[in-house]
């Protein structure tokens, strides 16, 4: 039985999963990954499972990984992944995967979410926005847009189990306005899929994502790749749960396998009625710079 608490048409209480993963070059191995974790979290009784951004593949040897990447209506990973939910009775989202755009001129591939339904369809997607170039201390260079096109515009499912979910990937929790604009639509949940490095993770995971639930009053579902990957990256881990207060309620360390959470989601209307920052937001027409005297 979900571990819900239902008041009317809304379940206020509900149970989620996070997929904590390291996955490889092989998009086959890390569906059978996620397909079990799938059907872990509905014998456990979870409403929704969150799988972590690359979820199907993470390979940075462009090469090898074009073999993989198809338009979305061709995937088998996504094909997979559908009927794993359908199974399961149990709804998904599935991080991202790379996945070719429909756009000829354009061969550069989107880094996309899905969100699917307990029946097995897509009920969202959303391709990341902000892309991630930047030279880091440790040598590393990572130019995210000459691989990848940006998504335009934010995305919002309605009544899926944590009700109103707002989708962004990994590097976009950088740029707080796509979370002003869901604050501001009513999510009550925002996603945050990613591969975060080791350097910045260390740095800047926690802080920026118990900003973004307390800015928003919203629960940050942030599922994570960890470990050391086949294609020799490392990523951070610590897949996060945050509440609308800015309390940390999972923090699943370095260990790859499934988590849990309870979010009660009447404390999104308590926290913003306590906090009601999102109603005091005020447009700032332009910045004035006084001449020195």
């Amino acid at each position: 039985m979900r571990d819900h608490q239902r008041i009317g048409n809304v379940n206020m209480t509900v149970t989620i999963a996070i997929a904590q993963m390291c996955s490889g070059i092989d998009p086959a191995e890390n569906a059978a990954q996620l397909a079990a974790a799938i059907d872990e979290a509905s014998v456990a009784g979870a409403a929704m499972l969150f799988a972590p951004e690359m979820s199907a593949m993470l390979d940075r040897d462009r090469t090898r990984a074009s073999a993989h990447v198809v338009r979305e209506q061709e995937s088998e990973f996504v094909a997979a992944m559908c009927a794993a939910a359908r199974a399961a009775a149990i709804w998904l989202h599935i991080g991202s995967l790379p996945v070719l755009g429909d756009e000829s001129a354009d061969r550069r591939w989107r880094n996309r979410s899905l969100i699917i339904g307990p029946d097995g369809h897509i009920r969202g997607r959303y391709d990341k926005i902000h892309l991630f170039d930047a030279d880091l201390p440790t040598g590393e260079s990572w130019r995210e847009s000459n691989g990848f096109a940006p998504g335009a515009e934010g995305v919002i499912v309605d009544d899926t189990p944590v009700g109103r979910l707002g989708c962004s990937i990994c590097y976009d929790m950088r740029f707080a306005a796509l979370y002003d604009a869901y604050g501001a639509a009513g999510c009550t949940a925002i996603a945050v899929p990613a591969a975060f490095t080791v350097p910045t993770g260390t740095a800047h995971w926690h802080v920026l994502l118990r900003a973004r639930a307390i800015e928003q009053g919203a629960f940050i579902i942030a599922a994570a790749q960890s470990g050391t990957h086949a294609d020799g990256r490392s990523t951070y881990g610590h897949s996060l749960v945050v509440d609308p207060w800015g309390h940390v309620l999972l923090d699943m360390g370095l260990a790859t396998g499934v988590g849990y959470a309870t979010l009660d989601l009447d404390r999104v209307p308590q926290t913003r009625t306590q906090l009601p920052a999102i109603s005091h937001r005020r447009p700032i027409a332009a910045i004035q710079r006084p001449m020195a005297r």
